[in-house]
């Protein structure tokens, strides 16, 4: 990290240049963050400030960390009704185009589709479920 943020916990500016990526789309949303030890070697710091800092992300919904597989980028969840004890998820797949898929991308049927599947969770239950599909990157 170049300069000290003074004044400021190691974690949050750990945390905000993340949260930078994640916004930017250096981190797009859906994929896994740096592992840990990356990111310690990456900013110089301990495992426990690493780790502090994706709690902070975790809390203000832009990742989601799935137990054995990391931590993913979310969309940031600031809209309305939004609440602090929501759990968002966010998958990413590629499926193939049914037919109605297929009619509103103008593809054929069985085209390879992106579909991204985010899930909003609020004291454990399921609140809201959104699935989007693209088309993959070199096709666009």
């Amino acid at each position: 990290m170049p300069t000290p943020h003074y004044g400021q916990p190691r974690y949050r500016v750990i945390a905000d240049e993340l949260r930078k990526r994640i916004e930017s789309g250096v981190i797009p949303p859906g994929s896994l963050l740096p592992t840990e030890s990356a990111l310690t070697a990456e900013f110089r710091a301990a495992r426990g400030t690493i780790r502090q800092a994706i709690a902070v992300l975790r809390e203000a919904g832009l990742v989601a960390t799935e137990h054995g597989r990391g931590t993913y980028a979310n969309l940031r969840r600031h809209e309305s009704g939004s609440d602090k004890s929501s759990e968002p998820d966010t998958r990413q797949r590629q499926v193939a185009a049914d037919p109605e898929l297929a009619a509103l991308f103008a593809v054929e049927v069985g085209t390879a589709l992106i579909e991204q599947e985010h899930v909003t969770r609020a004291n454990g239950a399921v609140g809201k479920v959104v699935r989007t599909y693209r088309l993959p990157r070199a096709r666009q």
